[in-house]
């Protein structure tokens, strides 16, 4: 017994281990922030960029049909990763830290080459092969130290040693292994990227460019140690080998085309207002500079530090530039409705609404705003734009919470257990959803699809950590 829990301490330490390496492999509303998992921020403008972005790579990589999402991590550092086979984190940090949209592009080439050469699905076989053979060869030193041990008493203990040796030397071989195994990984995915991008007809410039400037980051951290306890490639072997292989596409010096160059800067500037402080973003954008993403990013940020006045009067004037861009709309309403004025957050978010093809987010704030107003007369609207807004967003707290709202305004108290019960669940208090879907069974008719809902939600499962 007390060498199988040995034996579970040591394959638990390897998992461990190789569980640390698989998350460094894996090299941010704005609207809402989701309850489960990582801080995931929300943001259609946002969103809808890194989709445009994505599209034509995925496309390239076969991965176009696999429904693959962004998903935006609320962490202002400059990273992206895949850590499973449906969707690519970004944090908001690499989105504000890449001058163009190339350089953004890049990474996200780089990290679909990860989704299409199934890295995580062959990194977990060989975590599982690692695991048996660590095991294995605990067994075989286990059963040398006994061996030796009954041999003390003749003074030779010799094999025991050995089989110290035995369990402790394996470790170090296959985390190398394992190490080995990712940094090839990494390469791979930089030539899968590179080659995405030529076939999109995009330069890789802005890969090599990002890679380039991290690392001479990481070159001082880097210097002295061992490449072979590297989980990615040495810095600058790495990308030397990028330059030589990316530079010989016939791409390799296109420039972005200036209006998704302006609308990534405008996202950028949309990343900044929300995410940084005020004098953080008046110095990216001071009053001297009149360009449109300076004067996004003064607007956003005047607003969200209390002065409603002067934000509306600067946003706008940007619908004046641009009066069919749904995020200027977007971002008045969401000013009006935080600042109290409900009713007057209502058509501009209709606008916002219409503009953006019915953007089940904005729908959302919209569905807020009708709720808000406490005019009964709203109510049928609400709950159809927010039964809309959820159909196509189904893990969206803000959606349930006001369609609940709303189904309780109009005396339906079914439904509106039901919603307030799916977002008690969305933000794990499964206690509070049990209890909200047994009362909601109660007030629908036994079979119906609210009753069904319900008991699904009372019979679910807490998953476990």
């Amino acid at each position: 017994m007390s060498l199988q829990i040995a034996l579970r301490k040591k394959a638990s330490a390897l998992t461990a281990l190789v569980t640390a390496a698989a998350i460094a492999l894996t090299p941010f509303s704005t609207a809402h922030a989701q309850a489960k998992g990582p801080p995931v921020l929300r943001d259609t403008e946002t969103e809808q960029l890194l989709r445009e972005y994505t599209r034509p790579i995925l496309r390239a990589a076969g991965l176009e049909k696999q429904n693959i999402q962004m998903v935006i991590l609320n962490d202002g550092s400059f990273n992206a990763f895949v850590a499973d086979g449906r969707r690519i984190f970004v944090n908001y940090g690499a989105i504000l830290q890449s001058e163009t949209p190339n350089q953004i592009i890049g990474v996200l080439a780089h990290e679909t080459g990860h989704l299409a050469g199934g890295h995580l699905s062959k990194l977990r076989e060989q975590l599982a092969a690692a695991q048996t053979q660590m095991i294995i060869a605990m067994l075989l030193g286990a059963g040398a130290i006994a061996a030796g041990s009954t041999q003390r008493g003749t003074g030779n203990n010799g094999l025991a040693n050995v089989g110290a040796a035995a369990m402790s030397a394996p470790q170090e071989v296959i985390r190398r292994s394992l190490l080995s195994y990712q940094r090839q990984q990494e390469e791979n995915a930089d030539r899968a990227g590179v080659r995405f991008l030529t076939a999109t007809q995009q330069s890789p410039k802005g890969m090599y460019e990002t890679f380039k400037r991290f690392t001479s980051e990481s070159l001082f951290a880097a210097r002295g140690a061992d490449p072979y306890l590297q989980s990615h490639p040495m810095p600058a072997e790495r990308v030397a080998a990028l330059q030589e292989f990316a530079s010989s596409s016939p791409y390799w010096s296109k420039k972005d085309d200036p209006a998704l160059q302006l609308r990534h800067d405008m996202v950028r500037a949309k990343i900044s207002a929300f995410m940084e402080r005020p004098e953080t973003v008046y110095r990216r954008y001071p009053l001297s500079n009149d360009s449109m993403p300076a004067r996004y990013a003064r607007a956003i940020s005047t607003y969200l530090h209390g002065d409603l006045r002067s934000a509306l009067a600067q946003i706008d004037a940007l619908i004046q530039v641009q009066p069919s861009n749904p995020y200027f709309y977007e971002v008045r309403g969401q000013a009006l409705l935080e600042s109290g004025k409900a009713a007057e957050a209502i058509a501009p978010l209709r606008k916002a609404a219409a503009l953006s093809n019915n953007s089940p987010l904005i729908e959302m704030l919209l569905g807020q705003a009708l709720v808000g107003t406490d005019n009964k007369a709203y109510t049928d609207d609400a709950v159809r734009i927010l039964r809309a807004a959820v159909a196509r967003e189904p893990e969206a707290i803000l959606g349930y919470s006001q369609l609940a709202m709303a189904y309780g305004r109009k005396g339906d108290y079914a439904e509106a257990d039901l919603a307030s019960a799916q977002a008690a669940y969305l933000r794990g208090d499964n206690k509070t959803a049990r209890e909200l879907a047994t009362r909601a069974k109660t007030r629908f008719a036994v079979g119906t699809p609210g009753w069904v809902k319900a008991d699904d939600i009372v019979a679910a499962k807490p998953p476990r950590n």
